[in-house]
């Protein structure tokens, strides 16, 4: 189960965030799934279509989004990610307008998985660090 659980969320990152792929989130996502820290610490998404808002948005702030999977822990129905994302700011998404600079954010993601799908994301990362770094703040 853990090799299983180690591929959805592989191809999770590969699909969803790196090829920016919405019927990846419709497929891989449970219905009454549930995504915690994204986009801000206390944010809670709940099924594909409360995720599809937050991913567009942020897809549309950053261009040539990529996330590399640093290191990837499986046990059972979890899985344990550590990751860092680099883009261009060249949207207006985030609240203030495009700078055009790279940035990276690094993250840790812990997931649970069901019968294929996604269940549960905990997620991790200095957003306000990296909004401050593109504000020059």
């Amino acid at each position: 189960m853990s090799d299983q659980n180690k591929a959805l969320a592989r191809r999770w990152f590969e699909e969803v965030w790196n090829q920016g792929s919405e019927a990846t989130i419709d497929e891989l996502f449970h219905p009454q799934g549930k995504v915690y820290g994204f986009p801000d610490p206390d944010s809670v998404l709940v099924g594909p279509e409360g995720f599809k808002a937050v991913h567009r948005q942020f897809l549309n702030a950053f261009t040539n989004l990529h996330i590399n999977i640093d290191e990837l822990l499986a046990e059972g129905d979890r899985v344990a990610i550590r990751w860092t994302c680099t883009a261009l700011h060249n949207g207006d998404g985030l609240g203030f307008p495009a700078t055009g600079k790279k940035t990276s954010l690094l993250g840790s993601s812990f997931i649970t998985c069901h019968n294929g799908q996604l269940t549960e994301g905990r997620n991790f990362m200095d957003l306000t660090k990296m909004t401050l770094d593109l504000q020059n703040k």
